[in-house]
């Protein structure tokens, strides 16, 4: 009879692993020394995402605040208690419900809460401040916009907005180290939303310089520096999104858009390459929630690069000036002229007394070339003449009556907005229902105008091509492919003309109280 013994240790833990020492340990009662044994903590070896911060602490002694304030007066004096309510440039109706200055007035101030109680009309009890020119008021400064800007110049040129500093009579930069000081402004142009100031002390400034961004790519990383929301020196990252973006504020748009975040604020700062120089100014924001959503627009260094020398040189930009309003060419307007391609800049009018009237450039006209570049489209064309300058000799060329011709002209100057103005006075026409004659393969209705120039459209079809053209009733048809017309018969045998000469399409002329456009209709049904 063989001896049963204890288990050893050794006999319980043979073929055991590690992990069920511990059960080992329940079932039989042996003690046993366990070994600490830990996890190694994670480690990824992965490319590394480069660091914007020797960028940022090398250009961020060159970004500024700017704060700007204007000459203005209280409306009414009648307050008698030497108050002047201004919240960090905001009325007191912009204050948040639970502001304690807010509570405190409507729980206590007159009958209207608010300061004064809302007195002088002063909606929500808001003390509005306005201009007075009566030099017996007394007359402050109040802060009525802020943003960004940077130096160009170890001398004290700043470049901003002009929406930033537009309307402002005082103008103080805060640099990154916090120190404040006052600047003038040296000149500003709306066109491209830029302005230059200047301050004067006795030091050096560190500043940037501008890239040529013609090599920025889309993709490329790029770093925006300014003064968001008031909050002083932010630094966002992002990339290029686009180039060439058109955003409608101005005839020369030509914008970068950036994914950086951008907000109030940031207006006139720069956004920088990773080499350190600015290829934009962002300039604009498309945010339906009022806060960045990634889609910002920034004027590009080489268009700013020009305005600011200008602006540095005597406070002003000169352009040429050509004086036609244009509109872009479409395909069908391109089919309707018989263009080969939808390229150039169709003459809407030219302006009275304008270089182009003047040289003979005539309604309906496409300009194709400047100087023999092609000319893309309308703001080519904008952007190339603006660039050639004033009192310049050039060479147009023009698309009419299917041919191309060459029309000498002498450039004007647009220095000034006014000349920019294009000088519509269209008159509104009452049709006369006993003249109306069907044009049935349009889908349109005319009537002879009051005035005998061209025909009123007095019914669209609302299924027809015109009316998805944008053709509405009202409206005067004034010609039909740059041939004048007073009757539906004129419109009709304009038409049957392009037909047989194989056009698909016909130009129509119109005229509207918001000026004057064209538009291009089929004409091979029917």
């Amino acid at each position: 009879m063989s001896k049963i013994g204890r288990p050893t240790l050794k006999t319980v833990l043979k073929g055991t692993t590690v992990a069920g020492i511990a059960a080992v340990m329940l079932s039989t009662g042996i003690p046993v020394h366990v070994y600490d044994s830990f996890a190694q903590p994670v480690t990824v070896n992965a490319p590394q995402a480069p660091s914007f911060a020797d960028v940022v602490s090398a250009v961020s002694p060159a970004v500024v605040s700017v704060r700007v304030q204007s000459d203005a007066t209280p409306v009414s004096d009648n307050s008698g208690n030497g108050f002047s309510f201004n919240f960090g440039g905001r009325g007191f109706d912009e204050l948040p419900d639970d502001h304690p200055l807010k509570r405190f007035f409507r729980d206590f101030g007159g009958q209207n809460g608010g300061p004064n109680g809302g007195q002088n009309g002063a909606p929500n009890g808001r003390n509005e401040q306005r201009a007075d020119k009566n030099p017996t008021r007394p007359h402050h400064l109040r802060p009525t916009a802020q943003g960004s800007g940077f130096f160009i110049s170890e001398d004290g040129y700043v470049v901003t907005n002009n929406h930033v500093v537009d309307d402002g009579s005082a103008y103080t930069v805060v640099m990154d180290d916090g120190t404040e000081l006052d600047a003038k402004l040296v000149g500003k142009d709306s066109r491209t939303d830029l302005a230059l100031l200047k301050v004067d002390a006795n030091r050096k400034f560190t500043y940037v310089k501008f890239a040529d961004d013609t090599k920025t790519r889309v993709g490329d990383w790029v770093v925006a520096v300014g003064n968001p929301f008031g909050l002083g020196g932010t630094v966002t990252a992002g990339i290029v999104s686009a180039r060439g973006r058109d955003i409608g504020s101005g005839p020369y748009d030509d914008f970068l858009q950036v994914d950086a975040a951008v907000n109030r604020g940031n207006s006139g700062g720069p956004t920088f390459n990773l080499n350190g120089e600015v290829v934009g100014i962002n300039t604009a924001i498309f945010s339906p929630s009022g806060g960045s959503v990634g889609i910002a627009f920034a004027i590009p260094a080489s268009t700013a690069k020009d305005v600011i020398a200008d602006l540095q040189q005597d406070g002003k930009v000169e352009r040429g000036w050509l004086g036609v309003q244009i509109q872009p060419v479409t395909q069908d307007i391109a089919e309707s002229l018989g263009l080969a391609e939808p390229k150039g800049a169709l003459v809407v009018a030219p302006q009275d007394n304008s270089p182009g009237g003047k040289a003979g450039i005539k309604q309906g006209d496409v300009i194709t070339a400047v100087n023999g570049e092609p000319i893309k489209d309308a703001r080519d064309l904008a952007k190339k003449v603006a660039v050639l300058g004033p009192n310049k000799k050039v060479d147009v060329t023009i698309w009419r009556a299917g041919k191309s011709l060459s029309v000498p002209v002498t450039l004007g100057n647009l220095a000034s907005d006014d000349a920019a103005k294009a000088e519509n006075s269209p008159t509104e026409q009452t049709p006369q229902p006993s003249s109306e004659k069907a044009l049935a393969s349009l889908g349109i209705t005319v009537a002879p105008s009051e005035d005998g120039t061209g025909v009123s459209v007095t019914d669209v079809d609302p299924d027809s091509d015109a009316a998805a053209r944008g053709l509405r009733q009202g409206e005067t048809i004034t010609s039909v492919n740059n041939q004048d017309v007073k009757t539906a018969a004129d419109i009709s045998k304009i038409i049957e003309a392009a037909r047989k000469d194989g056009r698909s399409r016909a130009l129509f002329q119109v005229e509207s109280q918001a000026g004057s456009r064209f538009i291009a209709l089929p004409i091979n049904e029917g």
